[in-house]
């Protein structure tokens, strides 16, 4: 059997990183101390339908979402120490689920319906393979300048740190070297299976995937930008998987050379405490993903 491939993004102080069968947070608390959490898969994560091409992608797309948030959640309680008598993360209020929905409709707006709207008047004028190159154009301007945009903020700069410790500390893992501190620095920040370098790729993808729309009425133009988001996901972590794999061969290091740049916004150069909480979470992913392969 192969050996699980690891993954993970960096939470609120902290980094999450997902096995194969398994999940693991680790968060720096306000006392210096690491606070861990683990938890088993459920079948959809794990089933079959998780090495189906394709299907999976979109599997993906919702474990990011699902997973993600349940992360980060739990990491900003233990972040802002607000903890129960038992020692366990209070659950986030509904005010926070609201905000979690407003970010997840802004996004849609922001990178997938504001570009075709500034576009569509276009169509007219121009043929449709140029109206989908430009709307694309303008999608990844609006993504870097988003990217770069939050990056300038204090706490978010922590974040892109935790980022560059999970990529670094997965590197060393990957090359069997040994998890400590003074390892792990000799490794890059950036790293080919990143979720910025998805989020890239399904910019592109999409200018290919539209463009074989034809030139629809206004309502499609808009519709399409929602419903095929899924297909276009799924076809972006095809792309994403086989380049992590394949990443050593020059014609794909050179492909997807933009997804690295990219990752020049998204991750900072970590300092060592972080590096250990990223290491501490790939350790309890290590254990949890044995102990559910052993059930």
């Amino acid at each position: 059997m192969a050996a699980p491939t690891y993954g993970g993004q960096a939470v609120v102080e902290g980094v999450m990183i997902r096995g194969a069968r398994a999940m693991a947070v680790a968060v720096r608390r306000p006392d210096g101390s690491i606070a861990y959490m683990s938890q088993r898969l459920g079948g959809i994560y794990t089933g079959a339908v998780r090495r189906v091409p394709l299907l999976r992608g979109m599997i993906v797309l919702w474990e990011t979402l699902a997973l993600g948030m349940q992360a980060l959640s739990w990491s900003a309680a233990m972040a802002a120490d607000e903890v129960d008598e038992s020692g366990n993360a209070k659950p986030i209020g509904a005010g926070a689920w609201v905000g979690i929905a407003f970010s997840m409709v802004f996004g849609l707006v922001l990178f997938f319906l504001l570009p075709v709207l500034g576009t569509a008047w276009l169509a007219q004028f121009m043929p449709n393979w140029a109206v989908v190159s430009l709307e694309g154009l303008i999608r990844l301007g609006l993504l870097i300048g988003y990217v770069w945009l939050i990056g300038r903020a204090e706490d978010i700069q922590r974040v892109f740190q935790y980022h560059g410790a999970e990529h670094m500390t997965i590197h060393a893992y990957e090359q069997d070297r040994e998890l400590t501190v003074q390892a792990i620095r000799r490794f890059p920040k950036e790293h080919p299976r990143c979720g910025t370098s998805f989020l890239l790729t399904v910019g592109v993808v999409a200018v290919f995937v539209f463009a074989l729309l034809g030139t629809p009425p206004l309502w499609w133009r808009i519709t399409s930008r929602i419903v095929l988001v899924p297909l276009i996901a799924a076809i972006s972590y095809e792309a994403i998987r086989f380049a992590g794999f394949h990443y050593d061969k020059p014609i794909v290091s050179w492909l997807f050379a933009g997804n690295i740049a990219l990752q020049k916004l998204t991750t900072r150069v970590p300092d060592d405490e972080q590096i250990q909480v990223a290491i501490a979470s790939l350790q309890r992913a290590v254990e949890a993903d044995t102990r559910a392969s052993a059930i």
